[in-house]
C-alpha cells in the first residue's frame, strides 16, 4: 500500500498529478502488526512500527500439518479395520459379489482423468470456500494469473477430453450421429437450466436473474464442440502405412475441429480489436472505472463487456466482479456470452487430448504429443503477454477469457494431466484417493456445495472470522466434508451424471 496525505478535498480518486502534503513509500503490512503514519508539524511524515506482525504463511502451515495429523490417523484406521475384515471381502470377490465386475470395470478406467477431474473440483471447492483470505488463491483482479484461475479452465478442458472418448463408444455401439447430437443437446440444457437455477439461489427475482455462468458456459462449450466433434468424427480408423503421417494421424484426423478453433479465435481477435466501443478506445483490454486515471471509466472489458451488456443487459450479468473492488468497476459477467468463443477453442484442445489417447496406445506416444503441446501454447503465451502482466498485447485474463489464458491454462492442464498419468496409470504410484472418487461425482459435489455455502456443517462462524487460520481451517473444513461425501457415494458405488 502507498498512503499519501492532502490537507484538501482531493476528490473521490487522487492519481499521482494531484499535489500530496506526505506520501509514503510502499508498506507490506502483517497480520496482528500495529503501524503509526504520522503527520509531524513541520509537514514531514513518519512510519512507526509499534508492533511487528506475524508471517500469515504460519496458519498455512499450522492448519496443513494438522490436517496431515488426521488423514494419517483415518487412513491407520482404515488399514486397521480392512486387515480385520480382509479374509470376509476375500470370500465375497471369490463368489463373485456383484461389486467384482464394478470394479474390474473401474480399473480399466483411465484413472488419471478422473483424478484430474476431482483435483479441479476439490480446489475449485476450496476458493469457493475463501482459502483462508490469501491474495495468490483468490481470483485476480483482473489481469494476472491465480491459484483460483485455473481452476474453471482446468474443468473445461478435461470436459473436451472426454468428448472423442465417449463418441467413439457410442459410434461403435451403433448409435447414429443424429442420436449423438441429440443426447449432447439435452445434456446441454440440462446444464445450463442447473446453473440457472443456482443463480437464483438468493431469490427468483427474473427483473435481475443472472443468465449466464459457470454451468451455463458448460453448456454451451459442451454442446458446441460436441456437435462439432460429431460431424467430423469416424466410426473406423485405418491406421496410415507412411511413417510421417502416422506419427501426425490424431492432427489429420483432427484437422476439422482445429480449423473451427483457428476461425473462432480469429472471430474473437477481429471483434476484440475491431469492434468500436462508444466512448471506449478501439481494441482496450482494461477494467473500466479509475484505471488509467479513470478515462475510460463506463469501458470495463471493452468489446466483451458492450457485447454482453447489450445481449444481456445490466440487470442481468454478474453485479460483482473481481474488479469492483479495486477499480470502482460497473457490472461485468467473466462468464458472459462472448467469451464463449474462446471457451469453446479451450474445450476443443480438450478433444484433441482424447484423440491422442484413442489413437496412440504407447504411453510415450502420449506423454510426448500433450508436453509439446504444452511447451507450444507456451510460448504463444509468452509473445502475446510480453513476460508481464500488465504490458502485453493480450494479458492473461480470466474474466476477459483471453486469447493468451486459454493458452496458459490450457499448457498447464496437458502438463499436468502428463504427470498424472504417467504416476497413476503408467508407473501405478499413485492410486489417485481420494480425488479420484471426487471426480467421479464433480457434479454433486459442484451443486451440493453451493446450495449449502452458508449452511452448518460445511460452514460456520466463529467471532469476526478475521484471521488467516480461522479461514483456512473453515475453508479446508468445508473441502474434506465434501471429499468425505464423495468416498462414501464410491464406497456404495453412487455415480450420478447429466
Amino acid at each position: 500500500m502507498n498512503f499519501k496525505l492532502f490537507d484538501y478535498d482531493a476528490g473521490r480518486y487522487a492519481f499521482s498529478n494531484e499535489t500530496a502534503l506526505c506520501i509514503s513509500e510502499q508498506r507490506h503490512l502483517k497480520e496482528f502488526g500495529v503501524y503509526n503514519f504520522t503527520l509531524n508539524a513541520n509537514g514531514t511524515c513518519n512510519w512507526d512500527i509499534d508492533k511487528d506482525g506475524v508471517n500469515i504463511y504460519y496458519s498455512l502451515l499450522s492448519v496443513f500439518l494438522l490436517v496431515a495429523l488426521i488423514l494419517s490417523i483415518l487412513k491407520i484406521s482404515l488399514c486397521a479395520w480392512r486387515s480385520y475384515h480382509y479374509e470376509e471381502e476375500v470370500l465375497e470377490n471369490v463368489a463373485g459379489s456383484g461389486t467384482t465386475a464394478g470394479t474390474v470395470q473401474q480399473r480399466n478406467r483411465m484413472r488419471s482423468l478422473d483424478v484430474f477431474r476431482g483435483m479441479a473440483i476439490v480446489l475449485m471447492i476450496f476458493v469457493n470456500s475463501g482459502g483462508g483470505d490469501y491474495w495468490w488463491i483468490e481470483h485476480a483482479p483482473w489481469n494476472g494469473l491465480h491459484l483460483a484461475d485455473v481452476v474453471f479452465p482446468s474443468f473445461l478442458w478435461i470436459m473436451g477430453v472426454c468428448i472423442p472418448i465417449s463418441i467413439k463408444s457410442q459410434l461403435s455401439r451403433g448409435t447414429t450421429k443424429a442420436q449423438i447430437a441429440f443426447r449432447i443437446l439435452w445434456r446441454s440444457i440440462k446444464l445450463f437450466c442447473i446453473g440457472l437455477c443456482l443463480n437464483s439461489i438468493n431469490g427468483p427475482n427474473f427483473e435481475n436473474l443472472r443468465i449466464m455462468g459457470v454451468l451455463q458456459r458448460f453448456g454451451i462449450a459442451y454442446l458446441m464442440c460436441g456437435i462439432i466433434h460429431t460431424v467430423f468424427a469416424k466410426k473406423d480408423h485405418l491406421e496410415p502405412q507412411v511413417t510421417w503421417r502416422r506419427a501426425l494421424y490424431d492432427l489429420i484426423s483432427f484437422k476439422g475441429e482445429l480449423m473451427v478453433a483457428f476461425a473462432l479465435i480469429v472471430i474473437h481477435l477481429s471483434i476484440v480489436f475491431g469492434l468500436h466501443v462508444p466512448d471506449c478506445p478501439r481494441g482496450y483490454l482494461g477494467p473500466g472505472g479509475k484505471h488509467a486515471n479513470a478515462s475510460y471509466a463506463g469501458c470495463i472489458g471493452g468489446a466483451t463487456g458492450y457485447i454482453d451488456l447489450q445481449i444481456l443487459g445490466s440487470s442481468h450479468i454478474y453485479q460483482h466482479p473481481t474488479a469492483k473492488y479495486i477499480y470502482d468497476s460497473k457490472p461485468f459477467d467473466p462468464e458472459g456470452i462472448f467469451g464463449c468463443l474462446l471457451t469453446i477453442v479451450q474445450v476443443l484442445f480438450g478433444a484433441l487430448t482424447g484423440v491422442v489417447i484413442l489413437m496412440h496406445t504407447d504411453w510415450r506416444a502420449r506423454i510426448t504429443r500433450w508436453l509439446l503441446w504444452s511447451m507450444f501454447l507456451t510460448i504463444i503465451t509468452s509473445i502475446l503477454s510480453e513476460f508481464t502482466k500488465e504490458s502485453g498485447v493480450i494479458p492473461i485474463n480470466k474474466n476477459l477469457w483471453s486469447l493468451s489464458f486459454v493458452c496458459a491454462t490450457t499448457a498447464l492442464a496437458f502438463t499436468v494431466l502428463s504427470i498424472l498419468y504417467y504416476i497413476i496409470d503408467v508407473r501405478h504410484w499413485w492410486t489417485g484417493y481420494p480425488f479420484e472418487a471426487c471426480g467421479m461425482n464433480a457434479i454433486i459435489m459442484y451443486v451440493g456445495h453451493t446450495v449449502m455455502h452458508k449452511m452448518l456443517p460445511w460452514h460456520w462462524r466463529i467471532g469476526a472470522m478475521n484471521t488467516h487460520f480461522l479461514l483456512l481451517l473453515e475453508a479446508v473444513w468445508n473441502t474434506l466434508m465434501w471429499i468425505g461425501i464423495a468416498i462414501y457415494l464410491d464406497h456404495i458405488n453412487f455415480y450420478y451424471s447429466l
